[in-house]
């Protein structure tokens, strides 16, 4: 079974993070595993553009009512705003976040709050944030991470919150 890997970052983003977004997904696709976003532009559409690019599977959590980036498979229209922060990362076995701001930070929170384990690349030095030196080391890590996660919720049944 396919975990779900969570890449955040900013909607509006520089051209570096945005490389480093579609590699993050092409690699993601790669191992065989699902994308999730919150399906804007930016470092959101970089990844599922990487993603798409090798056959993989992208979801986006919109804040909204509308049709998201161009390189989703599946929608799902939340109308909640920035609230959609917290379905996006309740729905991740593992977090990858790709520079950002307040919008990522706030994921950052969530996941750690909720014992979802996030890898970071140039993002916000956080406490329980693990810092990867590429975004190749941050997939690596966070399949595997996202693996014993769900292998862990199958066997105990789903995580509390904390």
């Amino acid at each position: 079974m396919s975990v779900q890997i969570a890449v955040i970052g900013p909607g509006d983003c520089s051209s570096e993070e945005a490389d480093a977004a579609e590699t993050v997904g092409a690699l993601v696709a790669l191992n065989h595993e699902i994308l999730a976003c919150g399906g804007l532009g930016g470092v959101m559409e970089a990844a599922c553009r990487g993603a798409k690019e090798e056959g993989g599977m992208t979801v986006g959590i919109l804040p909204d009512a509308g049709d998201g980036n161009g390189y989703l498979d599946i929608i799902i229209r939340t109308g909640l705003g920035h609230a959609r922060n917290v379905v996006l990362v309740q729905s991740a076995d593992a977090v990858i976040a790709i520079g950002g701001a307040y919008g990522t930070l706030s994921e950052i929170a969530i996941a750690l709050k909720t014992g979802r384990a996030v890898f970071g690349w140039k993002t916000h030095d956080i406490d329980g944030v693990f810092r990867c030196a590429t975004p190749e080391e941050a997939v690596v890590m966070a399949v595997r991470a996202a693996r014993l996660f769900r292998g862990s919720r199958t066997r105990q049944g789903p995580a509390a919150p904390g």
